[in-house]
């Protein structure tokens, strides 16, 4: 049987304390106004690159904004990020990404997405699910040589519209199908 001293005890608190705290995610923090801040940056960037996503954002009834995912595979991959769900430009509530993968893969990768809720029944169901996948559902936009947006967004039928910009690293492709979302408090 061990005795614990006070001494003990207090010096175990006092060597722990920075552990504890990097991983709080007290109420209070500021983990909201950062991700905001890192949101409002990715839209204002997207919308300067992308000039196409301004108009697509006007008849948008929400956006998901992902500042930053991350994805990394060796035979197993697997992915991350977090943002928030803006609607007319005020967030209004924050969420994670996550993603697996198994396959022929090798590398890392960084890149930014917005999710475009064309309709207000997919912005509900995004919203009121306790996990929302993303699937077939979706419709890409991607940008090419001319930084213009190589689908018909200006007169898109699909209730979810994806576009992804800002790849970085040694991953080939970037896709958000199968990515799941759910609702984080920052």
């Amino acid at each position: 049987m061990s005795n614990i001293t006070r001494r003990g005890f207090t010096l175990g608190l006092v060597a722990a304390a920075p552990a504890l705290a990097a991983c709080s995610n007290a109420v209070g923090s500021d983990g909201g106004a950062r991700l905001d801040a890192r949101a409002n940056a990715t839209r204002n960037f997207m919308f300067q690159n992308y000039p196409g996503t301004r108009d697509l954002a006007d008849k948008a009834n929400g956006m998901l904004i992902m500042p930053v995912v991350t994805q990394g595979g060796f035979f197993v991959g697997g992915g991350y990020g977090r943002g928030v769900l803006q609607i007319d430009e005020v967030s209004v509530d924050y969420y994670s990404a996550t993603s697996g993968s198994i396959g022929l893969q090798f590398g890392a990768q960084q890149y930014a997405h917005v999710l475009f809720f064309m309709t207000s029944e997919a912005l509900e169901r995004f919203r009121r699910g306790s996990g929302w996948v993303a699937g077939a559902d979706i419709q890409y936009a991607f940008n090419d040589e001319g930084g213009n947006l190589r689908a018909d967004t200006t007169t898109s039928t699909a209730p979810v519209v994806a576009v992804i910009f800002g790849q970085a690293g040694l991953l080939v492709g970037a896709s958000i199908e199968g990515m799941k979302y759910s609702r984080i408090i920052p």
